[in-house]
């Protein structure tokens, strides 16, 4: 299974921006979708975004327009740059890679507020 290790979380104003970065390793990269998952307290995880192995992209309406998933396969990661950032974003937010299994991250907290 691949071993995948979030970063670049943090507490950000409303109206800010990050990036998350998503190092993979153990596996094979480039062959595979890659996607971003959260999860706020209290609620239910739910899928952000996914880049497929030709980089077609698709995303929750949620953020569509605000966020952007992005791959580099030389350097086995995933990104997601989050602009415009709402309280309402504030989450712990996952990395998966959809391989023969999917793997998943340990999560980096978001915190979007004032």
């Amino acid at each position: 299974q691949v071993q995948l290790v979030e970063s670049g979380g943090g507490l950000v104003q409303p109206g800010g921006s990050l990036r998350l970065s998503c190092a993979a390793s153990g596996g094979v990269f480039s062959l595979y979708a890659m996607g971003w998952y959260r999860q706020a307290p209290g609620k239910q995880r739910e899928w952000v975004a996914t880049i497929t192995s030709r980089r077609t992209t698709n995303y929750a309406d949620s953020v569509k327009g605000r966020f952007t998933i992005s791959r580099d396969n030389a350097k086995t990661t995933s990104y997601l740059q989050m602009n415009n950032l709402k309280p309402e974003d504030t989450a712990v937010y996952y990395c998966t890679h959809h391989g023969p299994q999917t793997s998943w991250g340990q999560g980096t907290q978001v915190t979007v507020s004032s």
